[in-house]
């Protein structure tokens, strides 16, 4: 296998990683509610310490899988936006999230805000906002090299993801009708986002082609 194609595979652990994590803390964390609560707030409390590990390694593993789309030869533009994302996860990952949603159990609804708590969201926004803006690009560029199905699989992702997202949100907002289901949609979101991270690691073990000349697409 090829140094391109060993980073590419960071982008298979990354979700695999993070995911499991959430799915098992969310399951053993006493109070928390999986449906309710957002992933960051698993960083909250007794054991928050292991959902801030899952944001540093998650982090390092984009921004290797960052570097090796480069080397794969996807342009620049979605590169940088994954590094982005993958700089942002580390950083969620040193600012714990302000309590949310009554969690920890006993928080005020809504809680105060802090100086935290706002880099929390700074640092988190990237993953919300460039992960769908690298599916776009990367949209069109499979249209290019002449790839419809993949074309249309990252045209389609892109406003499902953000749709998840500001469902999400609204839940956080505390929404009547979504604060329940607002870990949910946030959850969705995730598995989407960094699932089409693993996809496309997959896909780019074979090379981007134009569909008219049979030659890599330029870098």
């Amino acid at each position: 296998m090829t140094e391109p194609n060993r980073l590419l595979l960071a982008g298979v652990a990354a979700p695999i990683v993070f995911v499991g994590s959430f799915l098992v803390q969310g399951a053993v964390r006493p109070g928390y509610d999986p449906l309710r609560h957002p992933v960051s707030a698993l960083s909250l409390g007794p054991g928050g310490w292991v959902q801030m590990l899952t944001f540093w390694v998650t982090g390092a593993l984009i921004i290797a899988f960052a570097l090796g789309l480069r080397a794969a030869g996807v342009g620049r533009a979605t590169p940088i936006l994954i590094a982005i994302v993958g700089l942002g996860l580390i950083g969620a990952g040193f600012a714990a999230c302000d309590p949310i949603s009554g969690y920890p159990v006993g928080s005020p609804i809504p809680a105060p805000r802090t100086a935290h708590g706002i880099a929390h969201d700074l640092f988190s926004t990237p993953v919300f906002t460039l992960l769908p803006a690298a599916m776009i690009v990367m949209a069109r560029r499979f249209h290019r090299a002449g790839d419809a199905a993949w074309a249309w699989l990252n045209a389609i992702a892109a406003p499902v993801f953000f749709g998840c997202f500001v469902l999400a949100s609204m839940g956080f907002s505390q929404h009547p009708a979504l604060m329940p289901y607002g870990g949910l949609w946030q959850r969705l979101a995730l598995i989407i986002g960094l699932g089409w991270l693993a996809v496309l690691a997959i896909r780019l073990r074979r090379p981007l082609t134009s569909a008219r000349s049979g030659r890599p697409i330029a870098r």
